[in-house]
């Protein structure tokens, strides 16, 4: 049996439901201990989800190309499918990204802002709400034994415009709309690697005057880039799934960029880095992650340019 993006999915469909009910118990748990480092581990779980839950809604698309055309299967239940799974998606995001900017906020004043972890604990409710919907519905697609007789197939909360049609009319009716988008995930992708670059070669040893901490101050800037980014190359994915899904180059961009996303983790929690003040220099071990990170966010930018170039899909 050669494996392929379909057990990818199957592999990674529960992580994102089963994950953020970790999180959420882990976050109640720190909630009712007051533990701020409990608090602290479930935002990086949170933000970890966040990233894992990216690959698992792409490879779903693998996984409808294989099972389209099979006699029994509805492809009105894949559409509701597709569109609840990027609705619970755009919640898991939202909160991956508030539960970072906790670890951003505690590491700032020892404890995140008191508004963050019940944003938080609301947003994780609703993901687990809509990851629960979207797993009921894909369970539909496959096992209809789950169903009992006569009863009609569970529908969804997303909005219309949240459907692959919807999305890919709206790219491709409005002349406008398929440029803003690349400008934009540009713009998104310039900052991001801008600040990136600059937090990572003060650990490798440049702007030795600078301390870190003037430095990490910049990091919610390159994780709003990183939002645009994800928010403008979904739409793309989205709306043109068959151009990504078997192109090889977009896959070592995806796994690029799911390490680099890691790696921000690294410059968020870990302590190492945050003792440099000016003129330190960082342990070695700092300056492996730092350039590691610098050559990741390269391969995100390679791969993306190469889309068009490697495997014909474009």
């Amino acid at each position: 049996m050669k494996l392929n993006f379909v057990h990818v999915h199957l592999l990674l469909n529960h992580v994102p439901t089963v994950g953020t009910i970790i999180a959420l118990g882990l976050l109640m748990l720190a909630l009712v201990k007051k533990s701020q480092e409990l608090k602290r581990a479930s935002f990086a779980l949170f933000f970890a989800i966040a990233l894992v839950s990216l690959p698992t809604y792409m490879t779903g698309y693998s996984a409808q190309k294989a099972i389209k055309d099979r006699p029994g299967v509805s492809s009105s239940l894949i559409e509701q499918h597709q569109s609840a799974a990027l609705l619970a998606l755009i919640f898991m995001e939202a909160t991956g990204v508030v539960a970072w900017f906790g670890l951003w906020q505690a590491r700032k004043r020892s404890a995140a802002a008191g508004w963050n972890a019940p944003v938080v604990l609301l947003l994780s409710a609703v993901t687990i709400g809509l990851m629960a919907a979207a797993a009921n519905i894909g369970g539909e697609i496959s096992h209809p034994e789950i169903m009992s007789a006569g009863e009609a197939p569970g529908g969804t909360l997303a909005p219309a415009a949240l459907t692959s049609a919807s999305i890919s009319h709206f790219q491709f009716a409005h002349p406008w709309a398929w440029p803003t988008l690349e400008t934009l995930h540009f713009i998104g992708l310039s900052l991001l690697f801008g600040i990136v670059l600059a937090g990572n070669l003060r650990i490798l040893g440049f702007m030795k005057n600078a301390p870190f901490l003037d430095v990490h101050r910049l990091l919610p800037w390159g994780v709003w880039g990183f939002v645009l980014n994800s928010v403008t190359g979904m739409m793309f994915f989205a709306g043109a799934s068959g151009q990504y899904i078997e192109n090889p180059a977009f896959h070592l961009k995806v796994v690029f960029m799911l390490l680099a996303g890691a790696n921000v983790l690294y410059l968020t929690w870990f302590d190492e880095v945050w003792a440099l003040g000016p003129g330190a220099n960082a342990p070695l071990s700092a300056k492996l992650v730092a350039a590691s990170q610098v050559f990741l966010w390269i391969g995100v930018i390679y791969f993306g340019r190469m889309l068009p170039y490697i495997g014909n899909a474009f």
